[in-house]
This record gives C-alpha cells, sequence and structure tokens, in this order.
C-alpha cells in the first residue's frame, strides 16, 4: 500500500479550460478534493498501510482505504467534463499547447524539484549525513526518480492527447455517454449502473493481470498498471458528460442526483464494508500471504468498483446542492487548488521528518501535519502566483 499512498492525489485540480460561467458545484468539489489529498498525505505515516512513524490510529487506517479507493479516478472524471469542449472551441495545435503548458511544464519543474526535495526528507532518516545535491543527482541519474502525487499530472496529460486524437477521428464518438447522462437527469441510479460496469469491466481483469501492486516506472513517470484503464474509463466518461451542456445531464442541479445524497452516501457502506472484510481475511485467515489467490483479487475488485462508484455520486449530489450561487469556505482557495496540489507534498513530509522525534499521539500530529500543510502550501501557492505569467500555470 506505500506505492498506493502515492496516489494522492489531484490532479490537474484545474485542468479544465477557463469558461465564461464557472460552474459552483464542480468547483467546489475539485476545491474538496484536494483538501482530501492534503489529508491523506497527513494521516498516512500513522495507518498500517504506510507505516513510517512509531504512532498509529487505527481511524487513520479507515480514511486512507476510502481516500485511496476514490479520488484518483474522481480527478480523471472531473478533468474529463471539460476537454470534449475544449477541443471543439480549440485547433489541435492551440489545445496541444494549453495542456504543455498547463500539465506538461508544472509536471517537468515539479520533478525536478518538488519531488526530490520531499523524498531528502525521507533519505535523512536513513542517512542523516547525505547532501542535498548528492541526493538530488543519484535521483535523477541512477534513480529511483518517484514521482510522489503529480504522477497524476503526466497521465492526465497523456488522456488529453489521447481524447484529441479520438476527437479528430470523430466528434461525436462520446455520444451514447452524453445520452446516457440525458437520462441521468431522472434517473441517476441508471448511469451509476453504466459506471459501475465499465470500470468493473476495465479494473478487475486488470487487476487479476497485473496485481494491486504493480507500477510502470520510467524514471519520474510511473502508474499503478492495475488502474490505468479504470482512470481512462472515468476520465473518457466524465468527457461524455460535458460532451453537452453539463445541467442537462446527469450534473444538473435541478436533476434527481442533486436531491439524493443521503441515499448515495449510505450506498457507499456496503462496499467499503465489503473492503474491510476482505482485508480482515487477506491479515486474519490468509495470514497475508505473499501471492493473494485471484478470488481474493476477483472479490476485492468488485467491491473497489462499487465503491469508487458509490462515493463518486454521493460526493457530486451533496455539492450538486449549492447550485452555481451562495459561498463556500472552499470558495476562497479554489484559484490555488492546483498549485496547492502541485507543492504540498514536501511540506506534508518534512513536518512529519519535524514531528517524527516528538512523543505526541497519531492524532496530534497528523491535526498539526494537515493544519500546517494547508497554510503552507496555500500561501506558497498564492506567492508564486505573484510572479508574472505564473496564474496561466497554476
Amino acid at each position: 500500500m506505500s506505492s498506493m499512498s502515492q496516489t494522492a492525489a489531484a490532479a490537474d485540480i484545474s485542468a479544465a479550460p477557463k469558461v465564461k460561467t464557472r460552474n459552483a458545484s464542480i468547483d467546489r468539489t475539485r476545491t474538496f478534493l484536494t483538501l482530501v489529498v492534503l489529508i491523506h498525505h497527513a494521516v498516512i505515516p500513522y495507518t498500517y498501510f504506510g507505516h513510517t512513524d512509531a504512532k498509529s490510529f487505527v481511524g487513520f487506517d479507515m480514511i486512507v482505504l476510502a481516500t485511496d479507493s476514490f479520488f484518483m479516478a474522481m480527478f480523471f472524471f472531473l478533468s474529463g467534463l471539460f476537454v470534449w469542449p475544449g477541443l471543439g472551441h480549440k485547433s489541435p495545435g492551440t489545445f496541444l499547447r494549453d495542456r504543455l503548458l498547463r500539465l506538461g511544464l508544472p509536471f517537468a519543474i515539479a520533478a525536478l524539484t518538488v519531488i526530490p526535495i520531499a523524498y531528502y526528507a525521507h533519505a535523512l532518516r536513513q542517512q542523516p549525513d547525505l547532501a542535498f545535491s548528492a541526493f538530488w543527482w543519484k535521483t535523477v541519474t541512477a534513480g529511483p526518480w518517484p514521482s510522489g502525487p503529480i504522477w497524476f499530472v503526466w497521465v492526465l496529460l497523456a488522456f488529453d492527447l489521447t481524447a484529441s486524437l479520438l476527437y479528430r477521428v470523430s466528434s461525436r464518438l462520446v455520444d451514447p455517454i452524453n445520452r446516457m447522462s440525458q437520462r441521468g437527469f431522472d434517473q441517476p441510479a441508471i448511469f451509476f449502473l453504466f459506471l459501475l460496469a465499465v470500470s468493473a469491466a476495465v479494473y478487475i481483469p486488470a487487476l487479476l493481470y497485473f496485481g494491486p501492486s504493480r507500477w510502470f516506472e520510467f524514471g519520474p513517470f510511473d502508474v499503478q498498471l492495475s488502474r490505468l484503464l479504470h482512470y481512462f474509463a472515468y476520465f473518457l466518461i466524465g468527457a461524455g458528460i460535458g460532451a453537452a451542456s453539463v445541467d442537462r445531464g446527469l450534473l444538473g442541479a435541478e436533476g434527481r442526483l442533486a436531491k439524493s445524497s443521503w441515499g448515495w452516501i449510505a450506498v457507499t457502506l456496503i462496499p467499503y464494508c465489503g473492503m474491510w472484510g476482505m482485508i480482515y481475511i487477506k491479515r486474519m485467515i490468509l495470514d497475508n500471504p505473499p501471492v493473494l489467490p485471484q478470488w481474493y483479487h476477483l472479490f476485492y475488485g468488485m467491491f473497489f468498483v462499487a465503491f469508487s462508484a458509490a462515493i463518486l455520486f454521493a460526493i457530486l449530489a451533496y455539492f450538486l446542492r449549492f447550485k452555481r450561487s451562495g459561498w463556500s469556505m472552499l470558495d476562497p482557495m479554489q484559484a490555488d487548488a492546483y498549485g496547492m496540489f502541485l507543492v504540498h507534498y514536501p511540506i506534508a513530509l518534512w513536518l512529519q521528518y519535524w514531528l517524527f522525534d516528538y512523543d505526541l499521539p497519531a492524532i496530534v500530529k497528523a491535526a498539526v501535519g494537515l493544519l500546517l500543510t494547508i497554510a503552507f502550501s496555500w500561501a506558497l501557492t498564492r506567492a508564486l502566483r505573484q510572479i508574472p505569467g505564473a496564474g496561466k500555470v497554476l
């Protein structure tokens, strides 16, 4: 699960092209998920999954199991919502230039600076006298060169470029998804079953073939292989929903989904408990074998895709209630969310390094780390956005 913790994610949190009228529900959902990423990284050192601190708290295991099972897929879904209209309004060259500026450039800069600074905190635990220059040179030459949470950025760029090619083949390619979305305005359960079927069809075979822990790794380019098609399915389904007016489909502010948030929250509990049941079987009955049987991956994969789809609907249903008016405490952070995602990781890891030697409960360490990570990453992003031209990237 330590590799899975890298998926701490967002996203091109603001990967959507700028539009004249902002959708407050989608903006707030993206900002909320950015905070979920920061929470994920704040608590994971104190869990069974990513136990890098002597202190632990079982409640954090419950958080990490949930976040790791849905938030990156949801980021891809949200990023896909605006890609089809963007392709329709821009030439291929303009679209490529914008994506390279918004995704390619931040990834390159972060891979060379943010990520080595972050992992240097871990390296010092093993070798206290290690110079940063030596660590950086080894990282970018001999490796390993992990990407941390920014793996999302290069994968999203690849998905955007793939979508551009598909759009040139046929601009109506995602129309069937959009028609399904129109039905989802009144019958969201039908679209939920569609999402569940598609994600199960692409994820479970990949899980059985690759296993849960195998990653593609080439320099700073890495991605969890069993989840790659799962992510692309969410991205493409998001593109299908956004191909026509979002307001007239599944995500319409007056649609049935916006009126049924509590029901979807209840639906998430069944597969979530199912995942914990499978973890219990693995640890207490199978005794944590190095290789799990295929039937285990099959059942876990079914609970995984069901939880991922259900919590997506639950979160969307909640934020759709905001419609396009009013004020939310998430609004002031919205413009800085993408930058916070990009810069928060070294802040989180260095705070954990600083807190390591303090004899404090895990809850206190995580709370201090989270609050300071939010404050510092937000302040740093605000400062970076004052640099001329940086606003076009961050």
